[in-house]
């Protein structure tokens, strides 16, 4: 067989065979009889397994190895079979048939021993321990006796220091004493099941921290035969013992009677002899001329030597324990033993590491037993302990995120542990950034910070974590990502200059939530203001950042302007130069300036400088229209004008400002900023331009249409694809503030060819042509302004034809209930109102021009009665003439009136009076009021008021509701006063309004109570409206 034949077949019957032998340790646990017998048998199979580990990494595998390990393997399948026979039998098993038992596996032992006499020395080349131990395991097992019902436990009893050990000797076994000094040539004790069943030796095995009791194997299982699976596979000699502990003595030391004790225990023996005069040596009984101790440095060396060796072959055997995933106790009390290792010394760690045993302990967190994944946790993290490097080779095994996980866990050991494990690995600087990089690590750690009620440990120890993270400036940006700030405003306000730059760096960038932008505005606030007062431009530019993004939250205003921010800022637009500076200091300032502002903040009062200008005196507002004038960047120009937008609120500030606007010419700065290709720019213009048209309206339309591509660019064509912007909105309503009765403007609009495009942006909003914006609304009304505009301007004939031409009658009373705006419902009654007084002047009566030769053709005067019917043209019964909606926009041919009538339930009180208003034109003194109010009381109109003027109150609706009953009263006849009289309602309306009412609305109620019979008839003036 060739070489590489021969380790396939031997790497085939190895891997199984320690897989099998994991089992039969396994089921060793569960017996409950003889638990000394099977204790010491688990341990003799258990010991076997580090001998075929060693094989398998043998550089020269013996020709033999396949067949010794062949024979092992039957032995052990054997021992299995025999093991799970007394299992089974617990219980009901005689005495008889587990002495068979008994007597079988003792077979086996021995038979193995005897197999392990076949492995040549050459196997193990220099590794002298290994071959030693392995011979010692061999006559171990082949001497192997188990009887059934002996105790071999060995009794360890406090000896009293006032006794001789001959009197002790009397009432327990006589023991083996050797000389004074280790013997370099000292034989192997091959008696070692002694040393297996002391006490005192396990109890220095198993680590008491990680003992812990399964919840399948009883606590004496566990504590018994598992500790004595991991009993040391080196050789031991009795002389490591101390004659007082029976434990391996740490500190060897000589007393003059020539016996060695461990320096600790003799020490406390001698002192609890204080009181006697003479002191004995408590084995021999001897007295001792002194106290003396002297270290045995040869036994010693010999200790440390063996511990090391042991220590090595124990991390192979747990190593092995981990590699074939052995049973959950096994792989438990293997990393046991791992942990108890790393605590002896430093070095161990090291060789832990190199033994390859991280990725198997991390292939141990996935676990689904979580008593494994426990001790996993607990043996990484004393790895790690005070040591960086066990720190950063671990970080490159385990995968963080694992352990993140874990800190979740519902059970409340595993959180522990993963939290003490994280905590550990933070104390690396290295680490602390990897550990923050963790996707949602850093969140966790927050939440488990604030649950400090549901578990103090774990909100204790993720506190202590994020502290120890806080030393990587990405951390803490993450930390202020998920809502604690506390670590950046703590290095802002306490940090060095580049630390505070760098956390004011992250305060611009991040998203501020609802619940910490005041805290955050005042912590932050007074060291982000110090910062812009320093001369270093980076620190200032983050400052600066920071304090946009503060400000931008309304909620601070206050904060910040109480923190002095408004007269730094002033400061810095007004009067601070730092020459060669790269950024604009005053944009920066004007910024966070007009957020502040845009907060509703009282600014007329509010002082600006040490000289005790207010922010709306004329040096600040001329100031920045100063600054608006002289061609400045458009960013600083937008929140110039966003500032003036916010003083414009105060009546007294508005004056000012439309003043000094009026004075330095600045609305041609301000239109022409309409052309501006920056977006925000030209809205603000706009909006700007919008609050001064009030007050210089016919100035800014003289302007306007003086500047080239106005107005017609203010009219933007939206097709299907695009969204409606904000310029866009604004633009359309600005062109429909501006003064209506502008003859310039409207004409300007009409010769640019607008109004088809307005038609055609109307028509398309009103088919969803138009994709769905937020300024949708705002834009289709700024377009109906526009069309209703036309309507104040009818006297001219080209605006008249203009009219004619796009049947506006028509529009305005579609628009009436097509739209649910209520401002476009307003202005449509608005234009209706302008277009129905106009039909007054142009609907006339119908006149038939006769010629002579006609007259011919006319018929006797005795047909002409028959004739005469035939050639009669209708005339409309309002306007005495002949009307159409097209070219005399009358209402009454348009379908209007009902539609008015109907907006007279509207909610809205703006929309009622706009369409009482129209309702109005038709009963004014010009056309026949008699057949109008008939017309209007077949369509209930008188009912539609009425309910009008309970629902809604004001002098302009009051007043344009009573003219309209008035006239019912006086021209409906007793139909329309029979109503009205009816209304209980109406009285008190009216005598609230006899009482409260202006002038004319007194008057006007006053009238309709005399026609009511409400108080005594006297002449009154005749009021129209």
């Amino acid at each position: 067989m060739s070489p590489g034949e021969d380790s396939t077949a031997f790497a085939s019957v190895a891997e199984p065979l320690l897989t099998l032998i994991s089992e039969v340790i396994e089921s060793i646990t569960w017996i409950e009889l003889e638990k000394e017998n099977f204790a010491e048998i688990g341990c003799y199979i258990y010991r076997v397994f580090p001998v075929i580990m060693e094989l398998q990494k043998a550089v020269c595998t013996p020709n033999n190895a396949t067949e010794i390990l062949q024979s092992l393997s039957r032995s052990v399948t054997e021992a299995k079979d025999l093991v799970n026979k007394c299992q089974r039998g617990t219980s009901s098993n005689s005495e008889s048939e587990l002495k068979s038992s008994m007597s079988h596996l003792e077979r086996v032992i021995k038979e193995m021993g005897a197999c392990l006499t076949l492995i040549p020395p050459s196997a193990f080349q220099d590794q002298k321990y290994a071959e030693v131990a392995v011979q010692a395991l061999s006559n171990e097992m082949l001497s192997a006796n188990f009887e059934v019902g002996q105790s071999q436990g060995l009794q360890t009893k406090k000896l009293d220091p006032h006794k001789s050990f001959s009197e002790e000797a009397r009432n327990e076994e006589s023991l083996t004493i050797e000389s004074d000094l280790y013997p370099a040539s000292a034989e192997v004790s091959t008696d070692n099941s002694r040393v297996l069943n002391t006490p005192d030796f396990v109890e220095f095995l198993e680590p008491r921290s990680l003992r812990r009791p399964r919840k399948h194997i009883s606590s004496s299982s566990s504590s018994t035969s598992l500790a004595k699976m991991t009993d040391h596979i080196e050789p031991l000699y009795q002389t490591f013992y101390c004659p007082l502990t029976k434990q391996i003595m740490d500190d060897p030391v000589t007393i003059q009677s020539g016996v060695t004790y461990d320096r600790k225990a003799i020490t406390e023996w001698l002192e609890e002899s204080d009181n006697s005069q003479d002191f004995f040596c408590p084995t021999t009984g001897q007295k001792l001329p002194s106290r003396g101790l002297k270290t045995n440095v040869a036994l010693k060396n010999t200790i440390e030597e063996w511990k090391e060796r042991n220590e090595v072959a124990r991390i192979k055997s747990s190593r092995s324990a981990l590699v074939v995933s052995a049973s959950p106790s096994m792989v438990l009390e293997a990393t046991r033993d791992l942990q108890d290792i790393c605590k002896k010394k430093q070095y161990n760690k090291i060789q832990i590491h190199n033994a390859g045993i991280l990725p198997l302990v991390f292939r141990l967190l996935k676990d689904k037993d979580r008593d494994v994944r426990y001790a996993a946790l607990e043996l990484l993290r004393e790895l790690a302990k005070d040591d960086d490097d066990s720190k950063i080779m671990i970080s490159e095994v385990v995968d963080m995120s694992a352990v993140i996980k874990m800190m979740s866990s519902g059970h409340q050991p595993i959180r522990h542990a993963a939290l003490l494990l994280l905590l550990e690995l933070s104390r690396s600087e290295i680490l602390q950034e990897k550990i923050g990089s963790v996707p949602g690590g850093i969140l966790v750690l927050i939440r488990i910070k604030y649950n400090q009620s549901d578990d103090a440990f774990s909100s204790e120890k993720a506190d202590e974590i994020l502290k120890n993270l806080e030393s990587s400036p990405e951390n803490i940006k993450k930390m202020a990502e998920n809502g604690l700030f506390e670590p950046l405003l703590k290095h802002l306000a306490e940090g060095s200059e580049e630390m505070q730059t760098e956390m004011a760096e992250y305060l611009g960038e991040i998203a501020l939530g609802h619940d910490s932008e005041t805290y955050v505005a005042e912590r932050a606030s007074p060291p982000l203001i110090k910062m812009v007062l320093s001369g270093n431009t980076l620190t200032r530019t983050a400052a600066f950042k920071a304090l946009a993004k503060i400000a931008s939250c309304h909620p601070n205003a206050t904060i910040l302007a109480k923190s002095g921010i408004v007269q730094r800022m002033v400061e810095e637009m007004f009067a601070r130069r730092i020459p060669g500076e790269p950024i604009n200091s005053k944009s920066e300032a004007a910024a966070i300036l007009a957020n502040i502002f845009e907060a509703g903040l009282d600014l007329e009062n509010l002082q600006v400088n040490s000289h005790g200008h207010i922010l709306a005196s004329d040096y600040v507002l001329y100031s920045i229209i100063e600054m608006i004038k002289h061609s400045t960047p458009d960013e600083l120009n937008i929140n110039l004008i966003r500032i003036l937008l916010c003083l414009a609120k105060s009546p007294k500030s508005m004056s000012t400002i439309v003043s000094m606007v009026k004075e330095s010419e600045a609305s041609y700065i301000l239109v022409e900023l309409l052309n501006n290709p920056h977006e925000e720019l030209g809205i603000a213009a706009t909006k700007l331009l919008i609050g001064l048209i009030p007050y210089m309206g016919h100035t800014i339309v003289e302007r306007l249409c003086k500047t080239a591509g106005q107005p017609e660019n203010l009219i933007h064509v939206i097709n299907e694809t695009t969204r409606i912007t904000h310029r866009q909105a604004v633009s359309s309503t600005f062109l429909a503030k501006l003064p209506h009765q502008s003859l310039t403007l409207n004409l300007a609009l009409l010769r640019k060819n607008t109004v088809p495009t307005v038609l055609q942006q109307i028509n398309q909003i009103q088919g969803t042509g138009i994709r769905a914006s937020r300024y949708v609304s705002p834009y289709l009304e700024g377009l109906v302004g526009i069309l209703v505009r036309f309507t104040n301007t009818l006297y001219e004939p080209q605006i008249l034809f203009l009219a004619r031409n796009y049947n506006f009658t028509a529009l305005f009373t579609e628009m009436l209930m097509k739209t649910s705006s209520d401002e476009v419902q307003r202005l449509s009654a608005i234009g209706l109102e302008n277009l129905s007084l106009e039909s007054i002047n142009l609907s006339k009566p119908p006149q038939i021009k006769r010629t002579k030769f006609l007259k011919l053709f006319y018929p006797p005067k005795f047909l002409s009665s028959i004739s005469s019917k035939k050639r009669k043209i209708p005339t409309c019964p309002v306007h005495r003439g002949a009307c159409s909606s097209q070219n005399t926009f009358c209402l009454v041919d348009a379908k209007a009136v009902e539609r008015l009538l109907a907006c007279l339930g509207h909610e809205n009180f703006e929309v009622v009076e706009a369409a009482l208003s129209a309702v109005c034109t038709l009963l004014d003194d010009k056309v026949d009021v008699e057949k109008s109010v008939g017309m209007l009381c077949e369509m209930n109109a008188i009912q539609h008021v009425l309910n009008a003027v309970k629902e809604h109150k004001g002098e302009g609706l009051w007043k344009k509701s009573f003219w309209i009953i008035d006239r019912f009263l006086v021209k409906g006849g007793s139909r329309s006063a029979s109503d009205i009289s009816e209304d209980r309602l109406l009285p008190a309306t009216l005598v609230n309004a006899f009482h409260h009412g202006d002038a004319d609305t007194r008057q006007m109620a006053e009238k309709i109570l005399r026609h009511l019979n409400k108080i005594p008839n006297s002449p009154t003036s005749h009021y129209t409206m």
